[in-house]
């Protein structure tokens, strides 16, 4: 499949086991390369696991790479700009989809540039009844603490411009979409 700006692509989140544990229903490519893709969306649907669903509040900026065991999503809040970074596999495009194993461990990063890991526990949780290997809990690990850097070193898309930008081109396609 090739895939280009402004194609709409759906997103798979998946555990370990196989298990479809999210869906969002669409984003935007905005840029692809041969590291990494970026999509937006805004008010999109997000199915959960257990069926539940609900459509996000406020537009994000969602970058998947190629070769890091991480995606970022820049979430455009009313009181700034957040970002939500989940470890996890790097990303694969099967048809219209674009897919990653997530492995629980989270960077939350506030708008004052103060950050916080999230879940731990889920992750201890999810590695002894899912039987991580060592090598699969050190490149967790060390995936983790290349985020942490990354963001200390304002490293894009942490440096904000970058989410911004890749925000403004997103609206100017939304603009220009023949469904608007």
């Amino acid at each position: 499949m090739n895939i280009k700006t402004g194609d709409r692509l759906k997103i798979e989140c998946y555990k370990h086991n196989g298990y479809l544990d999210r869906t969002s229903d669409e984003a935007t490519v905005l840029h692809i390369d041969d590291e990494m893709l970026v999509v937006a969306n805004n008010h999109t649907k997000l199915t959960e696991h257990d069926g539940k669903s609900h459509t996000t509040n406020e537009p994000a900026v969602l970058f998947f790479y190629k070769k890091k065991w991480f995606n970022i999503i820049g979430q455009l809040k009313k009181g700034g700009l957040f970002y939500y970074c989940n470890i996890a596999t790097p990303y694969i495009i099967d048809g219209k989809t674009i897919k990653y194993i997530d492995y629980d461990l989270d960077l939350r990063v506030f708008p004052d540039g103060g950050f916080k890991i999230l879940d731990r526990n889920e992750y201890r949780y999810h590695k002894k009844i899912m039987h991580y290997t060592k090598e699969l809990d050190l490149i967790i690990e060390n995936s983790l603490q290349e985020l942490i850097k990354w963001k200390k070193e304002n490293h894009p898309p942490f440096n904000h411009k970058n989410v911004k930008d890749y925000y403004q081109m997103y609206l100017n396609m939304s603009k220009n979409s023949p469904a608007n």
